[in-house]
């Protein structure tokens, strides 16, 4: 017991600095986390590749992301998420509606990927995907 005691007192608590110890990067990353039936997932990034790039290069090129990952588990754990969507907004000002932008962006989509063509590359997908989470994340860079 004294040497618990001893050992909790000898330590001290490390409290991180912003900007001395890490330093929060501008932007923001949504990262949506869906699990996704492991015998499926080949066709869940097909249909991603189909549905979702187009809408993220023209956002890309809009200036309102400049960074979209996908990235898939290897192995699979139930309930747990097996394939993550990220996608970095250049500032969180990106998020707040703006209704010229939005309109304009969604019509381009729509002249690349149309909402027919949209509805079909995601047909079937309530099968064998579940959305886990949706987040925002601000990516922070150690000081070294």
């Amino acid at each position: 017991m004294i040497a618990a005691l001893v050992a909790c007192g000898a330590t001290s608590i490390a409290i991180a600095e912003q900007y001395v110890d890490y330093v929060p990067q501008s932007g923001l990353w949504e990262i949506n986390a869906i699990e996704v039936d492991p015998n499926h997932v080949d066709d869940y990034l097909t249909g991603l590749r189909k549905s979702q790039v187009p809408g993220f290069e023209v956002m890309k090129k809009h200036g309102i992301i400049d960074d979209y990952k996908f990235m898939v588990r290897n192995g699979y754990n139930k309930s747990a998420p097996s394939v993550l969507i990220m996608i970095h907004y250049t500032s969180a000002a990106m998020l707040e509606p703006d209704k010229a932008r939005d309109q304009m962006i969604e019509k381009e989509i729509l002249a690349k990927f149309s909402k027919k063509d949209g509805d079909a590359a995601v047909a079937g997908y309530e099968k064998y995907r579940q959305f886990i989470d949706d987040g925002l994340w601000t990516e922070v860079k150690m000081v070294r």
